[in-house]
Formats: structure tokens, sequence, C-alpha cells
């Protein structure tokens, strides 16, 4: 019987080692030693447990949503090379070696515009492999919604995967692609609409997220993650140096306020705090850490730039200590971080404080 010892994780191309390095941490905290396999610019980390154990326990264990780099998190069966007359036999021979049962199949590719060239290979496949698989008894209606994932690097190098219900993106490849608003005054507007997808579960959306709250966003100019909270309907200071859209001024929900984000305060508790300012990641974290130690906002999403290298060590050392200077102030606060498919080189953070 095949063991699937490994995890399987997506994450943008080119932040391979960051993932790497973070699953390599977090699996030894948790006493589970494993060796990061991957090359780079495909995509995806191969994470194999030691001693050829199952990932099950490590998989329930390290939850996507508590991954920074990762996209998607699979259980995941040993990659296959297949013969490309016929690559539906060994795809079928491990499935049904591996005794897994499942109630859909989805196909992938990595992230790449070299992988895009696989689309037609994937659809030629689909009904063939899925019937094949309805044969053996292995796709089927009742498999607690379990999904099985080919994810294809090339016409003949394919690696399954499976996800669980709560503990995967219901997202084909993790990513999330959003619409870019026509009015909004520049494509970073998208970083925000995500994250708030993220964090904030959609049917508290008009709760956390109501018309009428009060908001700051620093380094704000020109406006594209104001533009954002103005479509909710909150009112916002826009804190930056630079001009503001015209468009958003004129909504009246605006007051621009020419000064530097890092040493403003606001006049009151305001229900969001944003930032998007491109500075080193912990001066970010001593403004954010002020801000919600003084309780000035109740809600934040923020980004840090990452620097070149060690990305994964900056932004655990980052979260570390915003989780030290909240916890001895005795703030109880919800904390995720999570490199989000509209950002490039930075995470997002965001917090909640519960008191």
């Amino acid at each position: 019987m095949t063991v699937p010892n490994a995890l399987l994780l997506y994450c943008r191309p080119g932040f391979e080692p960051d993932l790497a390095a973070e699953i390599l941490d977090k699996a030894a905290r948790l006493g589970e030693p494993g060796a990061p396999r991957f090359e780079r610019g495909e995509g995806s980390v191969r994470f194999e447990l030691a001693g050829e154990r199952p990932a099950n326990a490590l998989h329930r264990e390290l939850p996507l949503t508590s991954l920074v780099f990762a996209r998607q998190s699979l259980v995941a069966l040993p990659p296959l090379a297949l013969d490309r007359e016929d690559r539906l036999s060994a795809i079928v021979a491990q499935v049904r070696d591996s005794g897994w049962s499942f109630e859909s199949v989805w196909q992938e590719t990595p992230d790449t515009n070299e992988a895009k060239a696989l689309a037609g290979l994937i659809k030629a496949l689909r009904r063939p492999l899925e019937s094949s698989l309805r044969k053996c008894g292995a796709l089927r209606r009742k498999a607690g919604g379990r999904r099985l994932h080919l994810l294809w690097s090339d016409g003949d190098r394919v690696q399954l995967g499976m996800s669980f219900p709560g503990n995967r993106s219901d997202l084909p490849g993790g990513i999330r692609r959003l619409r870019f608003p026509h009015d909004a005054p520049s494509r970073s507007t998208l970083k925000l609409e995500e994250a708030w997808h993220e964090f904030v579960p959609r049917e508290q959306w008009e709760a956390r997220l109501a018309e009428g709250m009060q908001a700051a966003d620093l380094g704000a100019a020109p406006g594209g993650w104001t533009w954002q909270l103005v479509h909710r309907g909150m009112q916002v200071f826009a804190i930056d140096n630079g001009p503001m859209d015209r468009k958003l001024m004129a909504t009246g929900l605006v007051e621009h306020l020419r000064e530097d984000g890092f040493v403003w305060a606001p006049p009151g508790r305001l229900d969001w705090l944003v930032c998007d300012i491109v500075d080193k990641p912990a001066r970010v974290i001593a403004m954010v850490e002020r801000w919600l130690i003084r309780r000035w906002c109740r809600e934040a999403v923020f980004n840090l730039k990452l620097p070149m290298k060690r990305r994964w060590e900056a932004v655990a050392e980052g979260l570390a200590r915003l989780d030290e200077a909240l916890a001895e102030a005795g703030i109880p606060a919800e904390i995720g971080c999570r490199h989000l498919y509209h950002d490039r080189e930075e995470v997002t953070v965001h917090v909640r404080l519960l008191c």
C-alpha cells in the first residue's frame, strides 16, 4: 500500500525557499522531522516526513490558515513519472494502491507561463481520468468532501495529493483572482480586498466592515486602499504627503492629512487601521504595535515588505515581536499573516483586538 508520507504545498513561484524554511521550522517545533524538496520557480514544496510515516497528523496540526507562504496544503503520494503514451494507468494504479476515495478531482499546474501549455492535456484527460477513477470505486458521491488534486509540472510528471474540508483552499491553485475596479486609483486596491476575503469571514462583513465606521489609511496616496474603505461607506483619515485621487476626495468621506504616518495619532478610537507603507518591517511593526497597545483601532491590516534573503526569518521575528508586545500589555488579539496572491515582495498581516 502506498503511504502518503508528505505534504504538498503550493506557493508563488520563486518563494519555494521561504515556504520550505517555514514548514521546516514549524514541523520541527511539533517534533516532526522531515526534508523539504523543491525546484526553484515551480511554485510548490514537498515536505517528506522521516521514516515513511503518514503525513495526515502533521497536516491537521499545521492548518493552511497558520502558514504564511502556502496557498494550498495537501497530503501527498510520491511523485509519478508517466509514460506519455499511457498516462492514466499509473495514476489510477497509485490511487488504487493508496486506498483513497474522494468526491471530486482537480487538475492543476503551477502559476507559471510555462505551465499554461498543459491546459490542453488537462482538458483532454479530464473525462477518461474521472471515468477510470469511478470504475475503480475511488471517485464516488459520498467521501467526506475529500478532493483529489493532480499537480502537473510537465506532460509526464504529476504529483497526487488529497485535500480535506476545513483545511484547504477551495480556490483553484489556492489563488483568489479579483477583478480590478475600474474607478479605483491604483491596483494596490486588490491587496486590501483580498485581505478582507482572507481574514474576515464573508458572513461577518456587514458587522465588521460596516457603513459609517471610521478608518485610517497610513501611506494612503493615491488612494488604492482608501478606495476600498470608502466603497464600504467608511469615513477615512488618509495620511500621506502625496496627492490623493480627486474622485475619492469628492466623496466627502476622506480627510486628507499631509503628515507622517509613523507619528500621526488619531483623534479617537477607530474601527480600522490599514497601512501599505514601504519601509523596514521592524519599523512598521513598531508603529502598529503602538496603535494596538493604545487601542487606537479595533482591527488592522498592514503589509510587511520582505528582504531579499531570509524572508521567513524576518516574518517570524516580526510576528513574534508583535505577539509578545500585546501579551505583555495584557491585550488579547488574533494575529494572522499570509502571502496573498496580489502581494509581491510583501506579506499581509491582520490583527483583531478581542477586548
